[in-house]
């Protein structure tokens, strides 16, 4: 037998495999074209992510093309060369603090420098109304939180951070909302100055729209902020008016400046390009109270051009009493601006009553929360995405990953982590859009009925409950899921990809990711938070778990197939383990096992949401996720089902990891 004839490779020849090709993650069979619609029955068939589509079957009703057709869209947007190109801008070049001006004097105009790249990617989001779409109550007929959440699902990586400063911007616009009604009270024009900041919020328009930055963080407490020593005081009539005639009485756009002076130091302050923010001060009556401040203000009367006045002149601007003392140099999240920031006289609105600051920054916290935990998910999806583009090409010992069972195995069991987090996350999703909107009109018409409560108040305790558990958990899990993704791709999966628009970036993700289980609040914290619920006799009627967890876990059990007959009896086993955690326990002691608290909600929640799905989708694979999901959190290992071998698993593994290969799936990766 003759022996092949050597051949060396080089730096551009002599590559062994086809290049993956990540398709996009939503398809909507309705938006494909015509020769492509009946290969397909429906959106989990066609689209690459699965569980996003199963999410949108669920939550949505069948007759919801202005959401789907929105998302098939975005999805293809996200994999656009001509909007990947400012992702690379953005990762590449970080942005730079410029604090003195030329001769030394403090830089108060333009010290913050970003990249046109991330100025794009925010204008692209303002467009495609990643959180406008929230707030268009026009639309009564189906969940607008799931149709911002699945935006932001597919748009979070690309995004490169830029949806950080759009999580603050949701939280800032849903407490402006419920400050609209207020009267101005002893701060005259308050009123007209919220109403055109929550305009600016929602805006789709990026001449107009603004985003929020949310600054809590000090020194001396971290997520505490008991300890916050920043000052807010009440100007007098003769200091505004002194204000005013030095031509420093409004904002950047005309608005007036409020009547409280705010001095501080804020330690961490995302999204320091923001035009205006939310903070915790301290005042004379005591406690922590709320305001609202514009990032700039206006300076005398506009620069004339050329010695001539004109009119349409922009007005001169200048921070609003604001000096960003440094950038943080972090980890991951190497695009965001992140800094120091020093407050001597920042002008600022008291929003809502004094002393009840905590209360009121909690209305953003529970967004920002479900914005960590979504994005976590999204950023998780990314990386399982490119991992299944990559097993499908990528040949080791001359056959493709895609044949490898102990690989598709591997792939198979972190699909499932995936699909457990990304319900979690979507469920509570879905809970506070139903406290927004009237729940016959949204949730009547969907597969998602019996899954979420009628009771607004039962959504609102399930919504206390439920938030920091899913916050602390499916962030950790997609810290870890994410550096699954990095080992697929052996060595690759460990650079720094930012060729071909960082498609394949996971380090760079999996970096970005790792604030995830800190930012708002670290595992501990979210802990506490729980075990704050569980010891709260005003919250659920002085028994949350019994009296609004037990009964939906009761209900949506009742209501999935008899297939999961064994299953289900691990999940009450399960909460009965919690029930014996939990009851007769002192706030200290439960403070001790929060974190087992905090797996137990998990592991139960998953498991019902998993089951539930797979029992109105009538979907096998979605079947044996939640089966295995379940086994995987059982209290007491139990032995597989007699009679099935590995051998027998390959074919569910694949088809959990990789979707169903009976369709010719090459074509739709090029749509």
């Amino acid at each position: 037998m003759a022996s092949r004839p050597l051949s060396a490779s080089s730096s551009t020849s002599g590559f062994f495999q086809a290049l993956p090709v990540l398709p996009p993650q939503y398809s909507s069979p309705g938006s494909l074209p015509a020769h492509l619609q009946s290969q397909y029955k429906n959106a989990t068939d066609a689209s690459d992510d699965k569980v996003l589509a199963r999410i949108l079957e669920l939550y949505l009703p069948s007759d919801n093309a202005n959401v789907t057709q929105h998302v098939h869209l975005l999805a293809r947007v996200c994999l656009d060369p001509s909007v990947l190109v400012h992702s690379t801008d953005a990762e590449t070049n970080h942005p730079v603090l410029r604090p003195l001006t030329t001769f030394g004097e403090e830089n108060r105009n333009d010290p913050l420098w970003t990249t046109t790249g991330w100025q794009k990617l925010k204008e692209i989001g303002y467009q495609e109304g990643v959180i406008a779409v929230a707030y268009d109550k026009s639309q009564t007929t189906y969940n607008r939180r799931v149709h911002e959440f699945a935006l932001g699902h597919l748009w979070s990586c690309t995004a490169t951070m830029t949806g950080c400063p759009m999580s603050m911007t949701d939280g800032a616009a849903t407490l402006l909302s419920r400050h609209l009604g207020d009267e101005d009270g002893d701060q005259p024009g308050r009123k007209k100055v919220f109403e055109e900041a929550y305009r600016r919020l929602i805006s789709r328009d990026p001449t107009t729209a603004w985003t929020s930055g949310q600054w809590m963080t000090e020194r001396t407490g971290g997520s505490d902020v008991s300890g916050t020593e920043t000052v807010a005081i009440r100007l007098t009539s003769e200091e505004l008016a002194e204000e005013a005639n030095a031509g420093r009485d409004v904002d950047a756009v005309g608005m007036p400046l409020g009547p409280w002076k705010i001095d501080g130091f804020k330690w961490f302050s995302s999204a320091t390009d923001s035009e205006m923010t939310v903070l915790l001060a301290c005042t004379a009556k005591g406690g922590l109270s709320a305001f609202y401040a514009p990032m700039r203000r206006r300076v005398g009367r506009s620069t004339p051009s050329a010695g001539i006045i004109n009119e349409e002149d922009p007005p001169r601007t200048e921070l609003n009493g604001i000096r960003i003392q440094r950038l943080k140099n972090k980890l991951g999240t190497k695009s965001l601006p992140t800094a120091e920031l020093e407050m001597k006289g920042t002008r600022g609105w008291l929003i809502g009553t004094e002393g009840q600051g905590v209360k009121e920054i909690s209305a953003i916290l529970n967004i920002t929360r479900l914005h960590t935990a979504a994005g976590s998910a999204a950023n998780w999806s990314r990386g399982l995405a490119v991992c299944r583009a990559y097993t499908k090409v990528r040949k080791v010992r001359g056959g493709l990953l895609q044949d490898n069972p102990a690989h598709l195995r591997w792939m198979a069991d972190e699909t499932v982590k995936y699909c457990a987090g990304t319900q979690f996350a979507f469920f509570n999703v879905a809970l506070q859009g139903a406290s927004e909107q009237h729940w016959d009109k949204m949730a009547a018409n969907t597969k998602a009925e019996k899954l979420i409560p009628r009771d607004k108040t039962q959504v609102a305790a399930l919504l206390r409950l439920l938030t920091p558990v899913m916050k602390a958990q499916v962030s950790v899990a997609s810290v870890h899921g994410l550096r699954q993704c990095m080992e697929c791709l052996g060595g690759v999966g460990y650079c720094e990809n930012n060729e071909d628009g960082g498609l394949m970036n996971i380090a760079k993700i999996y970096r970005d990711n790792l604030v995830n289980p800190i930012w708002e609040g670290t595992v501990n914290v979210m802990a506490e938070d729980v075990v704050r619920v569980l010891v709260d006799k005003r919250l659920g009627n002085g028994n949350i778990l019994e009296n609004f967890f037990a009964p939906w876990i009761q209900n949506t059990l009742k209501n999935c197939s008899s297939e999961f007959r064994s299953k289900v009896a691990l999940v009450e086993e399960r909460y009965q383990a919690l029930r014996a955690l939990v009851d007769g326990r002192q706030r200290e002691d439960l403070l001790y096992c929060g974190r087992e608290i905090l797996e137990h909600i998990e592991a139960i929640v998953c498991a019902c949401l998993l089951m539930y799905d797979a029992s109105v989708s009538h979907d096998a694979t979605a079947a044996e996720i939640a089966k295995r999901w379940v086994q995987s959190k059982a209290l007491s290992p139990r032995p597989k089902p007699s009679g099935r071998q590995w051998k027998d698993e390959v074919s569910l593994d694949r088809n959990i990891f990789l979707g169903s290969q009976s369709r010719q799936r090459q074509v739709l990766e090029k749509l």
